[in-house]
């Protein structure tokens, strides 16, 4: 499977606590040379709790260039995790570039 970034994925993410994970979406912040070469990709935890905060970006269907969301789900920024890519269950999708954009303007507003 060719990982690039933008994908949406399944995968299992860690909880917070690190005791245990659970099959969750993810979005690949990761540039595509990197996943070229890498054993691993850079994602970000996607949820459909919208409690919203600060540091998450809604998405829907629209924000999509392929694929479909079961519902309306929040990128959590915050929750960024390296991981081995023999972990991705699924592709489900891919986000629109200027959706991308913003995730990349919450993650800087992180570390300004």
């Amino acid at each position: 499977m060719i990982i690039e970034q933008r994908d949406i994925l399944l995968v299992p993410f860690p909880f917070s606590n690190q005791n245990g994970n659970k099959v969750r979406p993810v979005l690949v912040l990761s540039k595509n040379e990197f996943n070229r070469k890498s054993e691993d990709i850079i994602v970000s935890g996607i949820t459909s709790n919208l409690t919203k905060d600060t540091h998450s970006v809604k998405i829907e269907d629209k924000d999509l260039e392929e694929g479909h969301l079961f519902e309306a789900s929040i990128i959590k920024v915050e929750n960024i995790l390296r991981i081995e890519k023999s972990l991705i269950v699924k592709k489900i999708g891919k986000i629109k570039e200027e959706t991308f954009h913003l995730v990349l303007e919450k993650i800087y507003q992180l570390f300004e």
